[in-house]
């Protein structure tokens, strides 16, 4: 839990194995580097339980690794009930899970449920799934994770 000091923040894809943890791996460095580690909680999760337990993708692990990022320490999970209270923003990688999220929140839900490439400059809406493609694609998530990552931080510092 996260108290009213602290901005807590989840990352959510289909699977958690792929882009949120990704995002988890990248936010977390740069709101290290920020010196806000002690003010953002960080997590994320998948809207699926095909990946409960799992590290993330060996694929993102090592294009996250070549950038400086380590994702070894997260494992995929279900996102839960209780995460649309405990989260201030739950952030979707894409339309699907948005609308997933959205549906599934209660009315009781006090996160703001968001599309992660709001917070970017990019004109692309979607960090597309690269689970079924090559390396590239885990190249092109991490391009979007930074550049999104970068403007979310300065979204929860304008708060």
């Amino acid at each position: 839990m996260t108290d009213q000091s602290t901005t807590s923040v989840l990352f959510v894809c289909m699977g958690n194995i792929c882009r949120s943890p990704t995002a988890e791996g990248v936010f977390r460095k740069i709101v290290e580097a920020a010196g806000m580690a002690d003010e953002i909680y960080i997590d994320s999760a998948g809207t699926h339980a095909y990946h409960i337990g799992e590290p993330p993708d060996r694929r993102a692990r090592a294009a996250a690794l070549s950038r400086g990022y380590a994702l070894d320490a997260i494992r995929a999970r279900r996102v839960a009930d209780e995460d649309f209270t405990k989260f201030d923003l739950i952030v979707a990688m894409d339309h699907h899970n948005l609308m997933n999220l959205k549906d599934r929140a209660s009315e009781e839900a006090s996160s703001e449920v968001v599309l992660f490439l709001e917070y970017s400059k990019n004109h692309e809406t979607e960090v597309p799934d690269p689970y079924y493609g090559g390396v590239s694609g885990f190249e092109r998530v991490l391009d979007l994770v930074e550049e999104a990552s970068r403007g979310l931080l300065e979204h929860i510092r304008s708060r």
